[in-house]
């Protein structure tokens, strides 16, 4: 038995993308369907980390006033460096507004912003196939609910179904611009749990890393409350598996602020550890926050981009609509407003990232707690950084058994400027795509050269 649907765009997916692209569309007067493998009570239940940066600034489709009830800590104002391998911390400031926020309350405050926008949501949806016209122009998708399959068309789908999308692989892209050079070693396994301690934490005010037994990974400790801690870690899936649940329990045992807590919550996920797909637009297909790799590839914190990705997608969606061509040209504008508002910072972040696969953990530790902890905060948030002279030889100073490290950086960090100056240039249509990958690509070697880094695209 199949039942049909027809609507202007499908967005696939409830989590933030999808919520912020279906209320600007939705809100633009289109008949839009969210469709959501989840059930209605269990929608918004997303594994994250629950740090919140830069909520003052997001897209005020969605005013701030419905999400605030879910920011539990607004008093958190700095990273914490916990480096064992240095006996020291390392205290650093986060640029911008910072919250931890109750994650479930605020999927739902997203979910409810966007159906008074008027977004209608199927929940227990499980898509398992897209269709696609002759010229490959996608058209709507195939789905199963209650054992029915359920055929939902539409003029443009959001893809919003998060890291590795099915979507993208049941898709024929081959004639088209869309990023496919997408693996699993571009990605990152994340663990957490929600553990309530019996007496507050001292570091309350402090979103708290630790590095894993190997370099690229981290464990996370941050404070939804005094009492309520997100406690998790990822690791890059270019590693040996880790056992999360086991390592991170370890660290808990280790801990005396955790003696005597419970565990009310656990959840795991991938998520992208890379730079934004080149193009994330096909014939009638648009993809957003974590199935395009709108994520800081240092930090895994993808909320801010998945608001700003939704925005510009379900504008985008307007407008092409509006025009009666859903092309890629006719939405490539999106690809270039990500790249202005986030994605170059992004590329430029992945660079450092890359960096971390080749340093043996100690060793990068030691960089870590060498470098200045403003120029580190800016080289994690804004993807790069400036050293004065006398910056620089009191870093060599402090950097003493530590000099390749250093160096390495400094190299790496010239590379990261050429990548960000390159995307700076993004190109203003598809015809551009080729030629500017090519430049960006030749960057990139040299990137792998200096690191010493296996090539991660």
């Amino acid at each position: 038995m199949s039942t049909a649907y027809e609507c202007d765009v499908i967005v696939v997916g409830a989590g933030t993308s999808g919520c912020y692209a279906a209320a600007t569309a939705a809100d633009a007067g289109l008949d839009v369907v969210v469709l959501e493998r989840k059930t209605a009570d269990e929608a918004g239940h997303i594994a994250c980390g629950d740090a919140l940066k830069g909520a003052d600034a997001f897209p005020d489709i969605i005013p701030r006033s419905q999400l605030e009830p879910a920011f539990t800590n607004t008093g958190v104002d700095h990273g914490r460096f916990e480096i064992p391998q240095e006996d020291t911390v390392l205290d650093i400031p986060v640029p911008g507004e910072l919250a931890v926020i109750d994650r479930l309350e605020f999927g739902k405050r997203l979910i409810g912003a966007a159906t008074d926008a008027g977004a209608s949501f199927k929940y227990d949806t499980v898509v398992q196939d897209v269709l696609q016209a002759d010229d490959h122009t996608v058209t709507g998708v195939r789905a199963t609910h209650n054992n029915t399959v359920r055929t939902y068309k539409s003029d443009i789908v959001i893809d919003g179904a998060g890291a590795l999308s099915i979507l993208q692989d049941k898709a024929e892209f081959s004639s088209t611009s869309f990023d496919t050079n997408v693996t699993y070693s571009q990605f990152c396994s994340a663990y957490r749990e929600i553990v309530e301690v019996p007496e507050p934490v001292e570091w309350d005010d402090a979103l708290v890393f630790k590095p894993t037994e190997r370099a690229a990974g981290y464990l996370w400790y941050f404070p939804r409350t005094e009492t309520t801690i997100n406690a998790g870690l990822g690791f890059q899936m270019t590693e040996e598996p880790m056992n999360l649940v086991e390592d991170l329990a370890r660290d808990l045992r280790a801990r005396p602020e955790f003696e005597g807590a419970t565990v009310t919550d656990k959840l795991g996920a991938a998520l992208p550890t890379r730079r934004p797909y080149d193009s994330a637009v096909a014939p009638g297909f648009m993809a957003v926050g974590d199935a395009a790799g709108h994520v800081n590839p240092t930090t895994g914190g993808g909320i801010a981009g998945a608001a700003f990705s939704g925005r510009y997608a379900g504008e985008q969606a307007v407008s092409a609509i509006s025009s009666g061509d859903v092309g890629e040209a006719s939405l490539w504008e999106y690809n270039e407003r990500v790249m202005d508002r986030f994605g170059t910072r992004y590329a430029g972040l992945d660079v450092y990232n890359i960096l971390s696969t080749s340093i043996e953990v100690d060793n990068l530790m030691g960089l870590l707690a060498a470098l200045p902890g403003e120029k580190l905060a800016e080289a994690l948030y804004s993807g790069t950084t400036s050293f004065g002279v006398g910056l620089i030889l009191k870093t060599i100073r402090n950097s003493f058994g530590y000099w390749g490290e250093i160096l390495n950086f400094y190299r790496t960090k010239n590379l990261a400027d050429e990548v960000m100056t390159q995307y700076n240039d993004y190109p203003s249509r598809p015809s551009g795509l080729d030629g500017w990958q090519a430049t960006r690509n030749d960057i990139m070697d040299n990137i792998y050269d200096v690191t010493g880094a296996d090539p991660k695209y």
